[in-house]
């Protein structure tokens, strides 16, 4: 469905006579175990396109932590860190400091913006998506890759996007260095200075 009108794309009418209507909760509900199924022990991969989040591809297997190959105990910490930020909402509901309503339901949201942050750096290849990938899977989440330097992304898009984050998951911002105006000199032969 369009995760922000919440329409459906498609729509499915089933027709029965009055004695057998019993059989839709049966149906309805083998049909979302075989949906839930596909994506068990897997994370989802959404990008956006243009104002809405879709899937990207089938669900992947779940990646291992150990997987990931990172500095000592750097995996650990960051795990540890959101794992236990993410036991304290009740902590960030009770402190209400905003107010905002919720675009997928309407209900009114308060307290103080409930949201983790992390800025991974490094060379391409040395394991920042890999580790995020990691981490996914050992919370039990789903990514939303957004690339920043993605042509026509303006700030009331980002701001859109952000707001219609599917439930569990980790927001992936590629190339945020692209996300800022920055002068850069280079040589003659091309080489940053």
């Amino acid at each position: 469905m369009d995760l922000h009108s919440g329409s459906p794309w498609e729509t499915l009418t089933l027709t029965t006579l009055s004695t057998s209507r019993h059989l839709f909760p049966i149906l309805l509900s083998e049909a979302r175990s075989l949906a839930e199924e596909a994506t068990e022990g897997k994370t989802v991969v959404y990008t956006a396109w243009g104002v809405e989040w879709r899937p990207f591809g089938k669900p992947r297997r779940r990646r291992e932590m150990g997987s990931v190959v990172l500095a000592d105990g750097v995996a650990e910490r960051v795990e540890k860190d959101l794992k236990g930020f993410l036991g304290r909402g009740k902590w960030y509901a009770e402190r209400g400091m905003f107010a905002t309503i919720n675009p997928r339901n309407g209900e009114l949201i308060l307290g103080i913006p409930y949201r983790r942050g992390y800025l991974l750096h490094g060379p391409p290849g040395s394991g920042k998506t890999s580790f995020i990938q990691a981490l996914a899977g050992s919370l039990n989440y789903n990514i939303c890759l957004l690339n920043l330097a993605e042509r026509g992304l303006t700030d009331d898009k980002l701001n859109h996007l952000l707001g219609l984050v599917p439930d569990r998951s980790i927001i992936l911002l590629e190339d945020v260095d692209s996300a800022f105006n920055r002068r850069v000199q280079t040589s003659e032969d091309g080489y940053v200075l």
